[in-house]
């Protein structure tokens, strides 16, 4: 039935309201039907059961430069939760090599946690040091009007200039699909108006492409965005220096 497509019946109530302006068209009704009116067509535009803030994507992970020092200690999977403006990525290769980053644009933080066998160590970088990593991979976007369906999202293509070197260009997707703010607060992303669902990386030198496979919708402990307080807290440069010891 018409009615029973939230959208429709918003559109007609919407409706409704334009024909009795007409009849009463005095500056007091105009003015209360003007504010109203977007609220009524609009208040039922994110009624998909995908449009969720609350969530853990699943991304297909491959190295770019297959030659690279670190492309054997590459994983090929990455697991990012999101929850509250907070996002978390978790990476592991062959069960003994766990990376995780987190970001905060409330404290303006990006946090690095490596575990490799007993060996826990942490950074904490602040909102000067994102700034400066992103220095050395910054981007122009170029919006399309290509789409496709990732993970069982629309998703819209733009097209990646690296600003370093032009000829380095490649596809991100991204998909205004979910309900997540800052999604891709400190990553070079961050000027795109959606969440990135296909899309390139650069930490400690190594260049890596994603690519979502699922989304689903699940509860988040507060605890994944946390510092456990067993790691070691060590500078950004000891953590540089660790992940070129191992190049």
């Amino acid at each position: 039935m018409f009615f029973e497509n939230k959208g429709n019946y918003a559109y007609f109530r919407g409706l409704l309201l334009i024909l009795f302006v007409k009849k009463n068209p005095n500056i007091l009704t105009r003015v209360l039907v003007t504010l109203i009116i977007p609220f009524l067509l609009g208040s039922c535009s994110h009624d998909s059961p995908k449009f969720i803030s609350e969530c853990v994507i699943e991304y297909e992970a491959s190295v770019v430069d297959k030659d690279h020092p670190m492309a054997g200690l590459a994983p090929n999977g990455m697991s990012m939760f999101f929850k509250n403006d907070l996002f978390c990525s978790e990476m592991t290769t062959m069960g003994v090599f766990t990376s995780k980053f987190v970001a905060n644009p409330k404290t303006k933080t990006f946090t690095t946690m490596v575990k490799v066998f007993d060996m826990k160590n942490a950074c904490i970088e602040d909102e000067q040091q994102i700034k400066k990593e992103l220095e050395s991979y910054k981007f122009k976007f170029e919006e399309t009007s290509e789409t496709k369906v990732i993970a069982g999202y629309n998703c819209k293509k733009v097209i990646a200039t690296n600003l370093s070197d032009p000829s380095n260009k490649f596809d991100i997707y991204y998909t205004e699909e979910l309900d997540i703010k800052k999604a891709n607060y400190s990553t070079p992303y961050e000027g795109i108006n959606g969440l990135v669902m296909q899309f390139r990386l650069q930490k400690f030198g190594m260049e890596m492409e994603f690519i979502a496979k699922s989304v689903r919708k699940e509860e988040i402990p507060n605890s994944m965005f946390e510092l456990p307080s067993f790691y070691k807290v060590i500078t950004k440069a000891e953590m540089d220096a660790f992940f070129k010891s191992i190049q």
